[in-house]
């Protein structure tokens, strides 16, 4: 493996050493020509103002290329892709916790969706007035904008936790938590009021989602809804993709390091031919046009028992710490030829709740010492070529998974683009941290890509909004059960999967 390391190094170098040239080429050229002027304009150049802005001049091309060098090439043609970094927004760096609850996000989000929300009533219903819960009358009809709150009659309590240690009734655990007594409630900043309609179904919403809800107000003190309008797809920046070379971004997630059941042999598949050193010469050219790699999150696994709150002695740290070795190995091979981003996810060494800071580039030595490496959020954004990427590694599809019905994982994935929202049951069912002014998690920008990781199963789907928007979205399978890794093109977005297998 540290020879396979060591030779994927040296392609990057040879592959890298154009670039090198030419910052080299350029910068004895702007010499020599300085040098030519010094000898030909002896008298002009004895000027000191002359002189001193000649100097300026050159420091100031030196400084503009040291600082914009990616820019640069990528405009000179000598690199294939410019990638732009988006993470800012999940970036907890300088908040301050002092105590805050959770209401101030439900705020901020609902002031953020109900101007979104606001925008469109004209275009849907121009004819019926826009009230609060507050200001409701009975049997007028009326438009009102809030919250949805989901009350579930299997949804785990606390205080449910005391009370079945003394029931002698079994607990009864189902792949979700639905039942037919669900029912919504709506509530903005003036009170709430309790839903019934056969258009608005329990089964499809969650907590946290914002709606506008035409519909009045019944004898019973219900409010019964008529019609219901989501925000949609967000706006979306147009990007020509027919025109463009063939491109390829590859995800992978689940790789899950550690676990006693996965083959090395197959994660050296994987690396092998990301690298180029996998297979015939057709095989080897379309590595070559792989331009970035993203590993969405679930990328080691601590063995079981070992975190059990006792001092660990030194054979256990040993055994903590082999799995990170080992990833590092691996993500070091493919830094070395190509750019990857590293997200974390449930089990990796990361914070729990949502949005998940970058793992400690102190955890990857090896790795980290490449330019091409990045250690991202989760979720994670990032442009590339103007290609719009939005991901997680998966808990907020796995927990609408829980509180709500849909046939597969996609059309989950394609709710969350709708509502506008990556993570609406956030932070009611699924852990976040307690923003004051925003919320990270609301989508301004309508990406080209929207993937997920750690699926049970390979899925895709390309989505179209009512303003001509168009999403790919991508269901990506835990490489460590199903050893699948997707791969897109950035030319039309088409993907399609690399199935590694070890099995004769």
């Amino acid at each position: 493996m540290e020879a396979m390391q060591l030779d994927s190094q040296k392609t990057f170098h040879r592959k890298h050493s154009t670039y090198h040239c030419f910052v080299s080429f350029l910068l004895l050229a702007i010499l020599f020509f300085l040098f030519l002027l010094d000898f030909s304009f002896t008298s002009f150049l004895c000027c000191v103002p002359m002189q001193l802005l000649l100097f300026s001049t050159f420091f100031f091309f030196f400084f503009f290329f040291l600082f914009y060098q990616k820019e640069v090439l990528f405009f000179l043609g000598l690199i294939k892709s410019l990638k732009i970094n988006q993470d800012e927004t999940y970036e907890i760096t300088k908040e301050i916790y002092g105590g805050q609850q959770y209401s101030q996000i439900y705020f901020a989000r609902l002031h953020m969706m109900r101007t979104v929300l606001y925008s469109l009533v004209p275009d849907w219903k121009p004819h019926f007035p826009v009230c609060t819960v507050l200001g409701l009358e009975k049997d007028k009809e009326c438009i009102i904008v809030g919250t949805l709150y989901k009350h579930m009659k299997l949804k785990p309590c606390i205080l449910d936790e005391y009370s079945k240690e003394r029931s002698a009734i079994p607990l009864v655990k189902p792949h979700n938590f639905m039942h037919p007594d669900d029912h919504l409630v709506l509530e903005d900043e003036s009170g709430r009021v309790k839903l019934s309609s056969d258009v608005l179904l329990p089964s499809i919403y969650v907590t946290g989602v914002v709606v506008a809800l035409h519909g009045k107000e019944t004898d019973a003190g219900d409010f019964l809804v008529l019609d219901v309008l989501e925000a949609g797809l967000a706006p979306q920046v147009d990007v020509p993709l027919n025109s463009r070379e063939d491109k390829y971004v590859v995800f992978v997630s689940g790789l899950s390091v550690g676990n006693n059941a996965s083959n090395p042999l197959q994660y050296q598949l994987l690396v092998d031919h990301i690298t180029g050193h996998l297979g015939d010469e057709k095989e080897q050219g379309s590595a070559a046009e792989i331009v970035h790699v993203v590993v969405a999150g679930n990328s080691v696994e601590v063995p079981a028992g070992l975190l059990n709150g006792q001092n660990l002695t030194s054979k256990d740290q040993t055994r903590l710490s082999e799995p990170i070795i080992e990833l590092d190995i691996l993500l070091t091979q493919i830094a070395a030829g190509v750019p990857v981003d590293i997200m974390p996810g449930s089990n990796d060494p990361a914070n729990f709740s949502l949005p998940q800071q970058p793992l400690n580039r102190c955890l990857l030595p090896g790795s980290a010492t490449y330019n091409t490496f990045r250690s991202c959020t989760n979720p994670h954004c990032f442009e590339l070529d103007n290609i719009r990427f939005v991901g997680t590694s998966g808990q907020n599809i796995d927990d609408l998974s829980i509180y709500s019905d849909g046939d597969d994982k996609l059309d989950f994935m394609e709710r969350t683009l709708k509502w506008r929202h990556l993570a609406p049951t956030a932070p009611n069912t699924l852990g976040c941290y307690p923003f004051i002014d925003k919320d990270p998690f609301l989508i301004e920008s309508c990406p080209h890509v929207y993937f997920a990781g750690n699926q049970d199963k390979y899925g895709t789907r390309l989505i179209t909004g009512s303003e001509g928007q168009v999403v790919r979205i991508i269901s990506i399978p835990k490489f460590s059960e199903t050893g699948i890794a997707v791969v897109l093109n950035m030319r039309n977005l088409e993907c399609h999967t690399l199935t590694f297998g070890t099995s004769i």
